[in-house]
């Protein structure tokens, strides 16, 4: 869910009125939101880097509000407060305008961009006036969005450029990277699109895009009538052009590889900023030629109509209202509704693109009339609710191992390779481990298939705290499983560790015992049994198979040297591994 930053004081300054931080809330509620934070710029860093903040920073108070991830609109200060204001019926919902496309503007895709970003649009934004508070939000935006639904810019990026210091028509190509040459945003100096790459590979920002070009033998870039470059998309935006405070007309370019995302991107910037442009909320369109010939016209900005039901809508939500109060309803969520016969009329404006089905309708009309005002009901279908067995026996057992005098501990689902595998003395590729496809970090590579390396991992951590060492732990390992539906499965299981001077072996021989007597499990063949067994993980000739009914369900052991030495730790360990499920 996206966080959006604004200043306190040019919040309440566009709305109209100061609030108090809890009429705040209860305002962002009423709305669907959440305020998550009341902050400041300073008390933000100190919480990144500790007490080291240098002077200077802002300490003007910050709301950080949780915005649902399918509400663009409402990711700036302008689509915020446009919002709210509507929803208070302080003002109706703003009504955007085309103006004639201008052949000067047009965008030209040529045949070579099919190979790497075939879809582009384009708008213009004319005779526009910024403040340093306006630019700050037109730039958040498009981080937002870039982060958002562009998907950290491999389905869309957006750039956008000084109209007045380049000449249109312009032109998307694809180049080879030798070809490609220009001077970047803020740097001194023309460069290569490899000098590029290799620069912006130690950027703390732009490192995690250039993988999305980088081994493509063509790059994607756009450039004016006079072969002024104006970016290199998605990787940067070219010096020429950059926007200033001192731009009065924006050309607004995105690049795509989803041309619906494209449209959804290209619509929600012009419709949150075109508010600033001289002929306020006012779009110039642009021509986009395909490599055909043929074109489109963006920004298309259009308003679809939906029809809904009123009694359906008002038995989904629970309520009775009539039709003209469900449209006033819809009306203060920027969704301009009529009532006519037994249909609601809606019109859905460019702003609204997470509307696509009846059901975000309803929704709207719940956030609107007030969660908190609809009766609660009985329901009308017979259930017989209670806890899932697993969990209940997980809860069970929770308590009885802290009654042992084992602390609990929590570990991460996810864990290296080597942590299930050379770490333990096997090959990875006999361990049926469900693998992640793009791991940002090597801590988190593969999800766990045993509890032991999280727990052993615990103690390397804690190796000042006073011996003996008793942790366990009660979770899900997963396993790739071709069988099941998902391709994998989960297991829940119990794992406990002993680490001391001594091994302490017969600690969690007795906490298995405990165990099993609590599961009213006797120890016969048709109860549970210890049968030896080898296991890299575990010394040799002190590890057994912990035997259920005949079928093995865990183990327990002494814990290999070599395995205390991969995982750093110098006290020997003892541990106990089960799989919980077949106690059900």
């Amino acid at each position: 869910m996206p966080t959006l930053s604004v200043k306190r004081d040019l919040l309440f300054e566009a709305l109209g009125r100061a609030y108090t931080d809890d009429e705040f809330q209860d305002l962002c509620f009423e709305f669907g939101l959440e305020l998550d934070e009341v902050t400041t710029e300073k008390q933000m860093l100190m919480k990144e880097q500790g007490d080291h903040v240098g002077s200077g920073i802002s300490e003007e108070v910050l709301y950080r509000i949780d915005i649902p991830a399918n509400r663009y609109d409402l990711l700036c200060l302008e689509g915020l407060v446009n919002g709210l204001l509507v929803f208070q019926g302080k003002k109706s919902p703003p009504q955007y305008k085309l103006k004639k496309y201008e052949d000067c503007y047009s965008l030209h895709l040529t045949p070579d961009t099919a190979q790497i970003r075939p879809y582009a649009v384009a708008a213009v934004l004319k005779g526009i006036h910024f403040t340093k508070a306006s630019y700050d939000s037109f730039i958040d935006l498009q981080d937002k969005l870039h982060q958002n639904i562009c998907r950290k810019r491999t389905l869309v990026a957006i750039g956008t450029h000084d109209l007045d210091t380049i000449q249109g028509p312009f032109v998307f190509d694809a180049l080879p990277p030798k070809d490609i040459k220009f001077k970047a945003l803020n740097q001194q100096k023309e460069m290569t699109a490899p000098e590029l790459m290799e620069l912006y590979s130690t950027h703390a920002q732009l490192k995690q895009y250039l993988p999305i070009i980088r081994d493509s033998p063509v790059y994607p870039i756009i450039k004016d009538k006079n072969g002024v470059v104006l970016s290199m998309p998605p990787i940067i935006n070219g010096d020429h052009s950059k926007i200033t405070l001192n731009t009065k007309n924006v050309f607004i370019e995105c690049t795509a590889t989803d041309l619906t995302k494209a449209i959804v991107v290209l619509d929600t910037l012009v419709c949150m900023f075109s508010r600033y442009c001289a002929n306020q909320h006012e779009v110039q369109q642009c021509k986009v030629y395909a490599p055909d010939g043929t074109y489109e016209l963006y920004p298309q900005l259009k308003t679809r109509e939906e029809r809904i039901n009123v009694d359906k809508a008002n038995n989904y939500i629970g309520i009775r209202e009539n039709g003209d109060n469900l449209a006033a309803l819809l009306s203060r969520m920027c969704l301009t509704s009529t009532h006519e016969d037994s249909e609601l009329i809606v019109q859905v404006p460019p702003s609204r693109h997470d509307v696509i089905h009846a059901c975000d309708l309803y929704e709207d009309i719940a956030i609107a009339y007030g969660y908190n005002r609809i009766p609660r009901r009985a329901t009308r279908v017979v259930t017989n609710g209670g806890q899932d067995p697993i969990n209940k026996l997980t809860e069970q057992l929770r308590q009885e191992c802290a009654h042992a005098g084992y602390t609990e501990a929590l570990t991460f689902t996810l864990c290296s390779r080597e942590d299930i595998a050379t770490k333990l003395g096997v090959k990875i590729e006999d361990v049926p481990a469900v693998h992640i496809s793009n791991p940002k970090t090597l801590e988190f590579q593969v999800v766990r298939t045993l509890l032991l390396p999280g727990l052993l991992k615990t103690l390397a951590s804690n190796k000042k705290m006073p011996l003996p060492l008793k942790l366990f732990e009660i979770s899900d390992v997963v396993f790739k499983d071709d069988k099941a539906e998902t391709g994998a499965r989960n297991e829940r299981r119990v794992c406990a560790v002993h680490c001391g001077r001594a091994a302490g072996f017969q600690f969690v021989h007795g906490l298995l015992d405990r165990l099993m007597a609590l599961l009213r499990v006797p120890w016969a063949a048709d109860g549970y049994q210890l049968r030896q067994c080898e296991d890299s993980a575990y010394f040799p000739g002190r590890c057994g198979e912990i035997l259920l009914r005949g079928e093995a369900i865990g183990k327990i052991g002494v814990i290999h040297p070599n395995v205390l030495a991969a995982f750093d730790l110098t006290n020997p360990c003892s541990a106990l591994e089960i799989n919980i499920e077949p106690f059900l």
